[in-house]
């Protein structure tokens, strides 16, 4: 079936006037290439791809890693050159050295942390809720559950709308 498969692409190739360049492999072996535009027999416009043919064929053998990122990177299309092997070493040394700076930094904070974090701490704020702010009597004193006054001085008629205006009339 493999070899019958082969002839099959071959002659799609051939008919369909694809043109697979070689652009470029990595350190893990997968290989990248790029398809220019070009019209089909039905004389459609197909427009350029770039594939990655992969070390392992098998899906269960990828990795997330397996492409750098560079490649990645040309593959969707957010870079337009495809990267060389000089500048693919040159950012995984780089990688590296952030790794192992960071990791320095790191337990140097833990020792730094433990010495001088009880004296960084701010000890706790008691605050004393007093209402919410929506609440009438926000910032004010609250109403007292005793009562102000008594039904004894109340007079009838006695209290007026300020500013003279009635409001029931």
């Amino acid at each position: 079936m493999g070899r019958s498969q082969n002839l099959l692409r071959a002659l799609w190739r051939a008919l369909s006037k694809e043109m697979k360049e070689q652009v470029g492999t990595d350190q893990f072996g997968n290989k990248y290439y790029y398809i220019p535009e070009y019209r089909n027999w039905r004389g459609q416009t197909i427009r350029e791809k770039r594939i990655i043919e992969a070390a392992n064929k098998r899906e269960v053998d990828y990795e997330v890693g397996t492409i750098p990122t560079e490649w990645e990177a040309w593959i969707k299309r957010t870079r337009k050159t495809p990267p060389t092997m000089e500048e693919i070493l040159k950012n995984e040394t780089y990688r590296e050295e952030i790794k192992i700076k960071s990791q320095d930094f790191y337990e140097k904070g833990k020792l730094l942390g433990k010495e001088s974090n009880e004296e960084l701490l701010a000890p706790p704020v008691e605050t004393q809720i007093k209402g919410h702010a929506s609440a009438p009597y926000f910032g004010k004193e609250e109403p007292s559950v005793a009562p102000t006054s008594t039904g004894k001085t109340f007079q009838p008629g006695s209290w007026m709308p300020q500013d003279g205006k009635r409001h029931n009339q």
